[in-house]
């Protein structure tokens, strides 16, 4: 009995000791997860001992890289060590890790489309990357190092950093970014160390002037223009290798705030009597105005300002605030790479009467949680109407009479009909100065007032994109609602690929990715540019429009509150839309993987008519879009073979991202026009030309011969 006892005791004793281990060895299901498929994703590298894609504990058993605090992962070092692939899709659901180092690598265009969303630090230095600036960056809250140092990036500095106000270091040096400076550059606030030598940045750095910086390399770009006054007292200065401007700068313009002088308290260490300010004697004592007049000056310039300021606010309780006011006051802004543009005086077609309205308003949005906008929960929701009413003067667009509109359309007659969706029919319009454009008559059930339409005519006149359907005028009388459009003259995308007749000549491959290309741009600037983003809701072929050059011109952009359409019958619908009825950007990326397939196959996304196993296109396909000899064969006949495989592959790879039925996991659309991108530059890459492009666009023969079936 008493050796049954002590070996009770023994057992327990035994138990408690191992236990805390026991528990800090347990990683974190779903960061175990993530790991296993990051290893995946790098190709299974030999060089990440104790690594494995399945089972295995990342914390309890040490991966090489991995920093553990508790069970959670918090830190991946993965730098120097030759790696290739990818990061995988479930990096994002790393919520713990704060640092990520993927320095000293060979990645190529292998971008993370997505990053632990907590990150403090991120280097990717010499990491071999080449592509577009990383859009995911710009969703970094948190982060407050970030260095993307000598790499192959390329284009503009593209993204919004108005989200990383806590961003103290940033090394973008020694890649390939051309462009201006973005306008967001000065919303980081904490920035003390930025570094842009050896790039082909263009430009002013004007943007850069009241940032509070120490150390500031901008050597060898092509910027413009003068070094601004307030830059001058920065500790660590480097600007040779610009074309900077000779001679004194022009005065700022009236109202600008004066250069700020070097700050003796600034964190560069010039502090005490070793700054210029205090070591020059600058200031108070060589002006010759001592602390009782600086004293004085300021307590007149209050005075001035209080007087000022009470005029101002007795004068605004008498008047309605102005049309600028009112639109900083609306939900929605488009950002924009420039400050508000001069306004431009607007003839109405109804009558010779001009007005002024802003030709292109960068207006200061509301706080928008940029992280939000990829959250599944950021559903379309009829837009806030404001109490007060909308003021047309700060509609960019015409106002017609619906006098002038039944004239160009000779009264809405079936002959100018082109077009008919759930929310009201499309007429052709031709007015008596030639101009032809398209009149969108709303139904009225769809409009529950006409501040309601105000308020989406507003919306939709700040949408400015090359492949956005621009709207010209809109009409609210008697009841009626329309938008005026430009007129797309070569009908939509749903026509060329299912209403050809015999006689048409079928869209050649290579257009076809172009079209593509130019949808997922517009897409991309709905998610990513406008802020809030603009979820479409009614993405499909139909509102695909094809001008004469077969450029794509996204249609029905704005109308998510009021569009009725069922597209869940139409099989362009999400999963989730049909779970919940819920529309988001994801939706909206899964719409867009619809289009490619309806590109890449012919065939319409819900076919009746087809056998039960292939009525549903994305059932159907996506089995088969890594199979090479299967997707040879769902291939539109139409191509006839011609098309380069490679190109095939690719398309059909990121078709594959987009359709996936977890919307977390489908990339954001920024991630899809690179992809795209890349894409073409291949197939122009090539010299050789197959065959006449037979659909009118001459500038997309170039492809690979020797790649075609």
């Amino acid at each position: 009995m008493r050796e049954m006892n002590k070996r009770v005791v023994l057992l327990l004793i035994a138990i408690l000791v191992q236990e805390p281990f026991l528990i800090n060895a347990d990683t974190d299901p779903k960061d175990a997860d993530a790991v296993r498929i990051i290893y995946s994703s790098l190709n299974l590298p030999q060089q990440l001992s104790k690594w494995t894609a399945n089972g295995g504990d990342p914390c309890g058993e040490s991966w090489k890289g991995i920093t553990c605090k508790g069970s959670r992962v918090t830190e991946i070092d993965l730098s120097g060590l030759q790696l290739t692939g990818g990061l995988g899709y479930q990096v994002q659901n790393l919520d713990a890790v704060t640092k990520l180092d993927l320095s000293n690598n060979n990645f190529g265009n292998q971008i993370p489309y997505q990053f632990p969303p907590n990150l403090q630090r991120l280097n990717l230095a010499n990491s071999g990357y080449n592509g577009g600036f990383p859009y995911a960056i710009s969703q970094l809250k948190s982060l407050n190092y970030l260095d993307i140092s000598h790499n192959q990036f390329s284009g503009e500095v593209g993204i919004d950093f108005s989200a990383l106000t806590d961003l103290s270091t940033m090394d973008l040096s020694s890649n390939s970014l051309s462009g201006n400076l973005p306008n967001s550059f000065s919303s980081l606030s904490s920035l003390s160390n930025l570094y842009l030598q050896n790039n082909k940045l263009t430009g002013s750095i004007d943007v850069l002037a009241n940032l509070p910086l120490d150390n500031l390399n901008i050597e060898n770009n092509r910027f413009t223009g003068w070094v601004p006054d307030q830059l001058k007292g920065i500790k660590n200065l480097k600007t040779s290798g610009n074309s900077w401007n000779s001679g004194p700068a022009p005065p700022p313009p009236p109202g600008t705030p004066p250069a700020r002088k070097a700050n003796p308290s600034h964190k560069s260490g010039n502090s005490g009597g070793s700054s210029d300010d205090g070591g020059n004697g600058e200031g108070s004592s060589k002006s010759g105005i001592g602390a009782g007049g600086i004293a004085g000056i300021v307590i007149s310039i209050l005075v001035v300002g209080a007087i000022a300021a009470f005029f101002i606010v007795k004068r605004r309780s008498r008047k309605p605030s102005t049309d600028i006011e009112k639109l900083d006051n609306q939900p929605f802004a488009p950002l924009a790479s420039q400050e508000v543009q001069e306004f431009k005086s607007v003839q109405t077609a109804s009558s010779t009467k001009t007005f002024e309205v802003p030709a292109a308003l960068n207006l200061k949005p509301p706080p928008v949680d940029r992280n939000k906008s990829f959250d599944d929960n950021d559903v379309t929701a009829k837009p806030i109407i404001p109490a007060k009413k909308i003021n047309t003067a700060s509609i960019n667009a015409l106002s017609y009479s619906i006098a002038d509109l039944q004239i160009a359309t000779d009264s809405f007659s079936g002959e100018n009909l082109i077009g008919e969706g759930s929310i009201g029919r499309v007429y052709r319009a031709q007015f008596n100065d030639g101009k032809v454009l398209a009149v969108k008559k709303i139904n009225s059930s769809a409009l529950s007032s006409t501040e309601d339409f105000l308020e989406i005519v507003l919306w939709i006149s700040r949408l400015h994109h090359a492949n956005v359907t621009e709207l010209v005028g809109y009409c609210s009388e008697h009841g009626q609602y329309l938008l005026v459009h430009e007129f797309i003259k070569n009908g939509s995308l749903h026509d060329f690929l299912h209403l050809s007749d015999e006689d048409s000549k079928p869209l050649i491959w290579n257009t076809r990715v172009k079209i593509a290309l130019g949808t997922a741009r517009a897409l991309e600037y709905l998610h990513e540019v406008c802020s809030p983003s603009v979820v479409h809701k009614n993405f499909k072929s139909a509102n695909i429009l094809l001008d004469m050059e077969l450029n794509p011109h996204l249609s029905d952009c704005g109308l998510a509150s009021i569009v009725q359409e069922d597209q869940e019958s139409s099989g362009y619908s999400a999963p989730e839309v049909g779970m919940s009825g819920q529309y988001t950007i994801k939706s909206d990326v899964y719409s867009f993987g619809v289009v490619m397939l309806e590109l890449l196959t012919g065939r319409k996304p819900f076919d009746s008519s087809r056998s039960r196993s292939e009525q549903s296109l994305v059932r159907w396909a996506t089995p088969q879009l890594h199979d090479i000899d299967a997707l040879t064969k769902m291939v539109d006949p139409a191509l006839k073979g011609l098309y380069p495989v490679k190109s095939l592959s690719r398309f059909a790879d990121i078709i594959a991202l987009c359709v996936q039925p977890e919307p977390e996991f489908r990339p954001p659309m920024s991630e899809v026009v690179q992809a795209l991108v890349r894409l073409v530059q291949r197939a122009n890459m090539s010299k050789r030309t197959v065959g006449n492009d037979q659909s009118g666009s001459p500038r997309d023969n170039n492809v690979d011969s020797h790649d075609y079936m």
